[in-house]
C-alpha cells in the first residue's frame, strides 16, 4: 500500500489549506489526512480559550504524533510554513517515509533574518504579553506579508477564515534561544527520506532563504523548487496547480499508488 499522507496546516490557518490539492491526490489514488491542532476548530470571532496562548511546540508535535500512530505504517508527512516546521520535527520524532514542505518556516539549524517577516509580524509581537496569549493576526499585515500576489478577493476570503493560535508557539519559533525549547531543534540526522520541497521567491514571512537552508540541512534526496515571483500562500489559482503539479509528479517518482490504492476508491 501508499503510505498516508499527513498534511498539516500552518498558525492561524485549518486544515482546509489543503482542500484542492487533497481532492486531487485522493482522486489519483492516494489517501491523505488532515489533522487539526488544538483549538484551531474555534470560531475566531469567539473569544480564544486562554488555555490556546500556554500550548508550546511539544504540545502540537506530541499531538501530531499520536495522530500519525494512528494511521498504519509509516506516512509521508507534509506541511505548510509553520506546519513545515512541525512536519520536520515529527518525521525526526516518529519517523516517515516520505516529506513535503511548503513555504517551511525556519528550524533552530535553518533560521535566516530578514525585515520582511519582522514588518508582517509587527502587530502581532507588539500586544502586552503576546507571548502567554493568543495571537491572532491583523487584516493589513496578513495581506502584506502571507497573502501578498493574491488576489484581493481571495485574500480577502481567505483572511476571513483565520483563527486564533498560541502565542507561546509563535514565541519559541521567533526567539528560540530565549524560549529555550528543545522542541525547535530538529535532529537533521534523521530525515534521510525523499522530500519535496516549494517555496514563493517572493516569501515575506518564511523567506525562500529558509526553504534553501532546509534543503541543504535534509540528508535524503531533496526536490526543490522555487516559484518565481509567488508569495507565502501557495493555495490559490495556477499557483496551487503548479504545486499540485509538482507534488502529484514526486509522489509519482517516489510513491506512485498501486492497483489496489486505486480500487479501493
Amino acid at each position: 500500500m501508499t503510505p498516508p499522507i499527513v498534511f498539516i496546516h500552518g498558525m492561524w490557518a485549518t486544515p482546509a489549506t489543503f482542500i484542492g490539492v487533497r481532492r486531487r491526490l485522493e482522486a489519483a489514488g492516494y489517501t491523505t489526512h488532515a489533522p487539526t491542532l488544538p483549538f484551531h476548530d474555534r470560531d475566531p470571532a469567539q473569544p480564544p480559550p486562554a488555555e490556546l496562548g500556554a500550548l508550546g511546540l511539544e504540545d502540537y508535535i506530541g499531538f501530531l504524533a499520536a495522530e500519525i500512530a494512528r494511521l498504519p505504517g509509516p506516512v509521508i508527512v507534509a506541511g505548510h510554513s509553520m506546519g513545515g516546521f512541525l512536519a520536520q520535527a515529527v518525521a525526526a520524532r516518529v519517523g516517515a517515509a516520505g516529506l513535503m514542505l511548503f513555504s517551511p518556516a525556519a528550524t533552530a539549524a535553518t533560521n535566516v533574518p530578514g525585515l520582511a517577516p519582522l514588518r508582517t509580524m509587527l502587530g502581532v509581537v507588539t500586544k502586552n504579553r503576546w507571548w502567554r496569549s493568543p495571537t491572532l493576526i491583523g487584516t493589513d499585515r496578513a495581506r502584506w506579508g502571507i497573502y501578498n500576489g493574491v488576489p484581493d478577493d481571495i485574500a480577502t476570503a481567505e483572511i476571513a477564515t483565520l483563527v486564533w493560535d498560541s502565542g507561546r508557539v509563535l514565541f519559541e519559533m521567533a526567539l528560540p534561544f530565549a524560549a529555550k525549547a528543545p522542541a525547535f531543534i530538529v535532529d537533521y540526522a534523521r530525515l534521510t527520506m525523499p522530500a519535496l520541497i516549494v517555496v514563493g521567491s517572493s516569501d515575506r514571512i518564511t523567506l525562500a532563504g529558509i526553504a534553501r537552508a532546509t534543503a541543504r540541512k535534509l540528508v535524503g534526496p531533496v526536490d526543490y523548487h522555487e516559484l518565481p515571483g509567488v508569495g507565502h500562500w501557495l493555495w490559490w489559482g495556477g499557483v496551487e496547480d503548479e504545486v499540485a503539479g509538482l507534488v502529484q509528479a514526486w509522489l509519482a517518482t517516489n510513491f506512485p499508488p498501486t492497483t489496489l490504492d486505486v480500487a479501493n476508491l
